[in-house]
């Protein structure tokens, strides 16, 4: 990495020549009035955080390669009360990562406890920005932050609070992600995560290969699955299918393997562009992955999407004896970490697991 030259001393007279962090708010189309923070990494990986939608990722590039999906709406304001039956679909913009949650994750469902709308409300909720931590090359300080505060719920029910950090390191195409999610309630309330990592082309295209290891399960079942199940290669790429229009799609739910360190990773590899996107994150705190395919013609993803259950819907988990139930002031800590790897030897390391 060029930063661990000091001559750049002499040469350099703002941070923002090399990386760092800029907010502003778009001013047209759908997302207009949306506020937005661009992160320079300085090693190639640039991406676009939703400040007014959970903070989560939209735009996402590796030098001249896209990395993430970003569907036909693009980045569109929160709707709040986007939380009856499939309403979270008019707000889907899609993106390298969208967070679902975090009461719910999956399709609409009723019972005794309640109704709950497609994947909850946590995405369509504004953050307050508490910090900005800008690098700061003379005191050789590489690190840039932001961090926001997010809430869900009611007065007269659940209150819960989502405290998102994502860092980076000057030189370094990386980005941690860490999420503290507390029961800010006097009450109990139920929790579910799951991080919804979407990637499209160039990074996703026919041949692309997708690397995981665990137990899976299609979530689809008899003729619906055309994918996931013996003689199917699924874990490569394919090209635009035409069963795949409009809400054609295929799951596999994994009980994703686990390192002696704790550690889960999964990711894709494109031979074609030359690198690798490894996402790593902790089994003890999110123990399913989930890999969607939707292979639309101009509505062209995989998804990648770590979880605390499988997207099957609170009602299930409560069954099963699965769903987390937060203690008014309890905590629960997530961390992800996404790389790009484009050193041979580095690539090489990582496919050999798979």
């Amino acid at each position: 990495m060029y930063f661990s030259n000091q001559d750049w001393q002499d040469k350099v007279s703002h941070v923002t020549q090399v990386g760092g962090i800029e907010t502003s708010t778009l001013d047209n189309g759908l997302g207009r009035g949306s506020r937005i923070a661009w992160v320079n990494t300085g090693a190639g990986l640039r991406f676009k955080v939703a400040l007014d939608r959970a903070m989560d990722i939209v735009d996402a590039s590796y030098n001249q390669y896209n990395l993430s999906w970003v569907s036909r709406l693009g980045l569109t304001p929160p709707q709040p009360l986007s939380d009856q039956g499939i309403d979270w679909l008019r707000t889907f913009s899609g993106g390298l990562l969208v967070t679902c949650g975090l009461t719910h994750v999956g399709g609409p469902e009723e019972d005794e406890y309640g109704k709950r709308g497609l994947h909850d409300l946590i995405s369509n909720t504004p953050a307050e920005i508490t910090q900005i931590k800008q690098p700061n090359l003379f005191s050789n300080d590489k690190e840039m932050a932001i961090t926001g505060v997010i809430k869900q719920g009611h007065p007269l029910g659940y209150s819960l609070e989502l405290k998102r950090t994502i860092r980076c390191l000057l030189g370094e195409p990386t980005i941690y992600i860490q999420d503290e999610i507390q029961n800010i309630g006097n009450t109990v309330a139920p929790h579910m995560i799951l991080y919804h990592f979407n990637f499209g082309w160039p990074l996703i295209d026919a041949g692309t290969r997708l690397l995981w290891n665990g137990e899976w399960q299609s979530r689809e079942t008899g003729d619906a699955n055309k994918i996931f199940k013996e003689g199917q290669d699924y874990k490569v790429c394919q090209a635009p299918r035409e069963d795949h229009a409009a809400g054609g799609e295929e799951a596999a739910i994994i009980n994703v393997e686990v390192e002696d360190d704790g550690l889960c990773h999964c990711g894709i590899y494109n031979e074609k562009l030359g690198f690798a996107v490894q996402l790593q994150f902790k089994k003890e705190q999110l123990p399913w992955l989930t890999n969607w395919q939707h292979w639309g013609k101009g509505e062209y993803v995989t998804g990648l999407e770590p979880g605390t259950n499988p997207p099957l819907g609170q009602k299930l988990m409560r069954e099963r004896k699965e769903l987390i139930i937060l203690q008014p002031q309890e905590k629960k800590t997530y961390e992800l970490q996404l790389t790009i790897l484009t050193e041979p030897a580095q690539v090489q390391e990582f496919l050999n697991k798979y």
